[in-house]
């Protein structure tokens, strides 16, 4: 996954995120593209950025699980052991989201997609963000996801993300499992990363 976090590039990346700008970032996978849950017109952009249809949420970062109670209604009780397992890692849960959260969040679903992500750099980002933050893939919608600063770059030409924090090439592979677990029983949205037989549910 690179080397070490860069705490210069961390921290101008945070301040750009903080006044309401889009970065690109390095996960575990692939790029994604960052912005704070606080600033609408920033989680806006992103559709913007990406060509997004407006109906698909956002999914999100957190830095730790204190966070949760800023953007779900419940913790359902699988949801523990999940945790436990898979953060952080690419597994995407799906919890019942608080209400009046920003539409670009959850839409119309009343639900929100979230993870910790393992990659040191997204750690260190959404850490020093002080805030949850979107992790969608930093790539045109319908177009293959981007693993270099390159090719963030190649794909997102108009507009552009306001900073792309280059860590060097990310693992790629597929992209997060993403685990609905608002429902009984849980189910699987997107098959990722994680082996579904690898999933307690099952």
């Amino acid at each position: 996954m690179g080397l070490s976090p860069d705490p210069i590039l961390i921290q101008q990346a945070t301040g750009i995120i903080k006044r309401g700008g889009v970065v690109a970032f390095p996960t575990e996978t692939s790029y994604g593209l960052g912005a704070s849950i606080r600033h609408i017109h920033a989680l806006e952009r992103i559709y913007v950025i990406k060509k997004r249809a407006r109906n698909k949420p956002l999914l999100i970062l957190i830095s730790d699980i204190s966070q949760l109670v800023l953007l779900v209604s419940r913790i359902p009780p699988v949801a523990v052991s999940l945790i436990k397992r898979f953060w952080p890692g690419p597994l995407t849960l799906l919890f019942p989201a608080k209400a009046g959260l920003p539409w670009p969040l959850c839409g119309d679903t009343k639900k929100i997609g979230i993870r910790i992500s393992s990659h040191p750099w997204a750690q260190a980002l959404v850490k020093a963000l002080g805030d949850p933050m979107t992790a969608t893939s930093a790539n045109l919608s319908g177009y293959p996801s981007t693993y270099t600063a390159e090719g963030v770059a190649d794909q997102l030409r108009s507009p552009v993300p306001d900073y792309i924090l280059n860590s060097g090439p990310t693992p790629g592979g597929a992209p997060s499992t993403i685990l609905d677990i608002s429902t009984v029983p849980p189910h699987i949205v997107r098959e990722g990363a994680i082996n579904p037989n690898a999933l307690l549910f099952r």
